[in-house]
């Protein structure tokens, strides 16, 4: 299988592989409080440690719940009891088989995302950034997930595509409408608003 042909989040976490190897345990991320040791750790977690996944899931709508603080526990626990090496070889690596985020029906639903978001969270941390250019598929791909993290936003708004004529979605009331790239307006809907290249009306 050629590499373009791989599955998006199968790229997307072996290119963050790279890119955490390459910048180390302390670089910056776009996620506030972490650094790329941080960020690896949360993957690592969340996929050998079924018993996280709640707390993940919680602190989207009760941060500081306690499911969320066992998650960040474990996360800590990864982070500072193995080499940042050998956690990026897991990441790497991917789930075990038992995991469900193994099962490739699921690794795409909530990998794609995961990886990609978190890709740029390493990438555009760093000095001198620029946004990559992506496939039309793998765009489209990322356009359904922002249906998803829209309903996060307050108000409702109207997402709209510059790179497809015409296309567009309105969630909840409309209110603002965002406009850029699939990527952009999924780290715009995801929280990841300095960073995210879109154009707000």
């Amino acid at each position: 299988m050629s590499a373009s042909s791989r599955p998006l989040a199968d790229r997307e976490r072996a290119e963050l592989a790279d890119l955490l190897e390459k910048l180390g345990p302390d670089a910056p991320t776009c996620c506030a409080g972490w650094t790329t040791a941080h960020l690896a750790a949360h993957l690592v977690a969340r996929e050998n440690r079924p018993d996280t996944l709640p707390g993940l899931g919680a602190e989207v709508v009760l941060p500081g719940n306690p499911m969320t603080a066992w998650t960040h526990r474990v996360e800590d626990r990864v982070r500072t009891s193995t080499p940042y090496g050998e956690v990026v070889g897991r990441l790497r690596a991917g789930p075990p088989s038992w995991s469900p985020l193994s099962w490739p029906p699921v690794a795409r639903l909530f990998n794609t995302t995961e990886f990609a978001i978190h890709h740029e969270d390493a990438r555009r941390a760093q000095p001198g950034w620029t946004p990559r250019s992506l496939a039309r598929a793998d765009q489209d791909a990322l356009w359904t997930a922002t249906a998803y993290f829209g309903r996060r936003v307050r108000g409702g708004v109207v997402l709209r595509r510059t790179d497809v004529d015409g296309v567009e979605r309105r969630i909840g009331d409309g209110g603002r409408t965002v406009a850029g790239e699939p990527m952009e307006l999924l780290l715009w809907t995801s929280g990841r608003r300095d960073v995210a290249r879109v154009t707000v009306t």
